[in-house]
């Protein structure tokens, strides 16, 4: 795999994984959001190093096709990392440590001098990068307070290193090749010249995968393996002038969650798990069915609420008057409201004129009264008679309000014959208020019977 490959794909990746942790952050605010779960921690970690990785390919030493390098090296640092959902994380690694490597044959990388150089020991002096982490999966086993997780991740850093070559396969013997102390802008061998350095800084990709072993609610046990892509030659000049360096690290270490114990890590928080374990939880089931039972109760009670068997709108349980026949007008008792016979002929032979009747609290003419005012009217006009108005009220509301209402009626009675040509001074309009009910006033019925308008000639 080329280097310049993997170094673009690893920035972008990065990049926009950290640019848009807030669109798994935002999954996360389903579950209740980041503010539930402790999301920081920091690690120790120690392991080897070899220079080879599992994709294949070598470096300037042990080229040779089916030769496995078994030169080890020591690696070891700190992470400190920061969890935004359960499924990614940004996190800062520092290491430092050595890489180790060896060739059989004498002839194998030139050096400056023309001696032959058979080992390698690069010290890395310090190697920092950011790394996306992408949660793969947090497995519960049997017992569900422990659990497994398997992680990726990958990231951009700097490393500052040195390498040393010798003429002896086990890292021993005559130095061909130390470039410490000549590093920098200055001329090289001016061990005075304040550029000088005594490593060298490089790029370097590092792309990994590993798995995290719950221990406790504070500690895990990290397990991880990484490959390391430079741009640079990391083991020294050799005849292969350009080749680019790699390596590999196992890293074993504890990891350490901060915050409080009574928030669950974020790290092993698997939200189907949570919602498993929350189903299966025996006092949450018993509050189901609790609820179920309270539900079934109320809908019951609706019900019996709701029942109508005769349809007038009255539930049976206030129903005072069951079975009545559909259609019939009833009050809030659900029984018939009784009306007035309608006068089928408004005058009488001997000049008696019905009262006029209104509706509750008013004094607007009803438009079935027109035609008894109309005959009215003419029999008045025709004969240069007069007439009285007398009006009246329930006796609902007030005595004084009711005797004001009831002027209104004989007023209203008035105007509407002073509009059919009655002179007003033969109209005579008068307001009694509650006084001589022709019907109880204890019912509907007659109450209905008493808001009315008195004709008398």
């Amino acid at each position: 795999m080329n280097y310049s490959t993997i170094k673009k794909t690893a920035v972008a990746a990065t990049l926009v994984a950290a640019l848009g942790f807030a669109d798994t952050a935002q999954a996360q605010q389903v579950f209740g959001g980041r503010s539930q779960y402790r999301t920081w921690s920091i690690g120790v970690q120690g392991g080897i190093t070899t220079p080879n990785n599992v994709i294949g390919g070598g470096n300037a030493f042990g080229q040779k096709v089916g030769y496995f390098q078994n030169k080890v090296g020591e690696y070891y640092g700190l992470t400190v990392r920061k969890q935004f959902s359960h499924l990614f994380g940004l996190e800062v690694e520092a290491n430092r440590g050595k890489i180790k490597t060896y060739n059989h044959d004498l002839s194998g990388p030139a050096i400056e001098n023309s001696r032959g150089a058979r080992s390698v020991e690069t010290s890395v002096n310090w190697a920092a990068s950011l790394n996306g982490v992408f949660q793969l999966g947090t497995i519960d086993f049997l017992r569900r307070e422990n659990a497994v997780n398997f992680y990726a991740k990958v990231g951009l850093g700097a490393m500052a290193y040195n390498p040393v070559q010798y003429a002896n396969n086990d890292f021993s013997g005559t130095v061909v090749y130390d470039n410490s102390g000549k590093w920098g802008e200055g001329i090289i061998g001016d061990r005075e010249d304040k550029g000088d350095r005594d490593n060298k800084l490089t790029a370097f990709v590092p792309v990994g995968v590993g798995a995290k072993f719950k221990l406790s609610e504070v500690v895990a046990l990290n397990l991880g393996y990484t490959m390391n892509f430079t741009d640079d030659q990391i083991y020294g000049p050799a005849r292969q002038s350009s080749y680019k360096g790699k390596f590999s690290s196992v890293m074993a270490g504890l990891e350490f969650t901060l915050g409080s114990r009574d928030k669950q890590n974020l790290t092993f928080a698997n939200p189907v798990a949570t919602l498993y374990d929350e189903l299966k939880d025996p006092s949450l089931r018993n509050e189901v069915e609790a609820l179920k039972q309270r539900v079934s109760t109320l809908e019951g009670t609706v019900n019996t609420l709701s029942a109508d068997a005769d349809g007038d709108g009255v539930s049976d349980k206030f129903d005072k008057c069951p079975g009545t026949p559909a259609g019939t007008p009833v009050d809030g008792s659900g029984c018939p409201i009784k009306f007035p016979e309608p006068v089928v002929e408004n005058v009488a032979s001997n000049g008696y004129y019905a009262p006029i009747q209104f509706e509750f609290d008013s004094s607007v003419l009803k438009t079935s009264s027109y035609s008894t005012l109309d005959k009215l009217a003419k029999e008045v006009r025709d004969n240069n008679s007069s007439v009285t108005l007398d009006g009246y009220a329930s006796a609902e509301g007030s005595e004084a309000y009711n005797m004001t209402l009831s002027k209104d009626r004989a007023n209203s009675v008035k105007q509407y014959l002073v509009n059919a040509g009655v002179s007003s001074s033969s109209i005579t309009a008068n307001g009694y208020g509650e006084k001589n009910p022709i019907a109880s006033n204890s019912t509907e019925e007659g109450r209905v019977q008493n808001r009315r308008v008195e004709i008398k000639k």
